[in-house]
């Protein structure tokens, strides 16, 4: 029989888990998670440490994009493996004497989660000994309503996340869910959008010669057009 490695092994939970549930201190107050946000999606994300300066461009950009996600009816959760206090202290400085790419006065409203037994973010799978023992990667969790994990990102260390990318996947994610659509590489709302394959090519045909205004390069690869206002007006609180 072999031997089983002495190697961690880092469990994680996959798109279309539940997402494990957690109760944690954070600069917020007490938070149950995902059962207190029920209803609405949540982007739950780790990074590194407090006093470090990718963390800290990436906290002024969620918060300065806090209101747009809160529109799109999605709340912003941060976690690090760092204490209350040091969480608290660090969100001060930001907002007291960070200046920016413009921002300025950045004032974090989102709950930051207090994780220094690592609990939670063994739970997510965001320790990667690979990189950290003792860090938390920055690891991005998109919960949808229901509390069904819809996607993941990961990424290493030294590498900040693009913000624009994880606003573009929550709407095609909504977008989606709402029209029973998919979504195509690159696409933003106003580009025209997939619809599910018709199953064979007699299907296809009388789907093509229907009234419903779309265009098919092949049996399995069919777009509609789905306008922009249409995405925004349905997916936004306000639009």
């Amino acid at each position: 029989m072999e031997s089983i490695s002495n190697q961690e092994v880092i469990a994680m939970p996959r798109i279309g888990d539940l997402a494990p549930s957690f109760n944690a201190v954070t600069t917020q107050g007490p938070i149950s998670f995902p059962e207190d946000y029920t209803g609405s999606w949540t982007i739950l994300f780790s990074h590194p440490a407090d006093f470090t300066p990718v963390c800290t461009s990436e906290f002024m950009t969620f918060a300065s994009m806090d209101e747009q996600f809160s529109n799109a009816n999605c709340k912003l959760v941060g976690l690090s493996v760092d204490g209350l206090y040091s969480h608290i202290a660090w969100l001060r400085t930001i907002k007291e004497k960070i200046e920016y790419r413009g921002m300025k006065n950045v004032e974090v409203k989102f709950p930051l989660i207090e994780d220094i037994t690592m609990e939670v973010a063994r739970k997510y799978g965001m320790i990667q000994p690979g990189e950290s023992n003792t860090k938390a990667v920055r690891a991005v969790f998109f919960v949808d309503p229901k509390g069904v994990i819809r996607a993941i990102i990961y990424y290493p260390l030294s590498l900040g996340r693009n913000f624009d990318e994880l606003y573009r996947a929550l709407i095609a994610m909504q977008t989606a869910d709402a029209f029973s659509v998919a979504t195509p590489a690159d696409w933003r709302p106003g580009d025209e959008v997939i619809v599910p394959p018709a199953g064979s090519c007699g299907a296809a045909k009388e789907r093509m010669e229907s009234k419903e205004e779309m265009h098919c390069y092949d049996w399995f690869f069919c777009t509609k057009k789905l306008s922009k206002e249409e995405v925004l007006k349905k997916v936004l609180k306000s639009f």
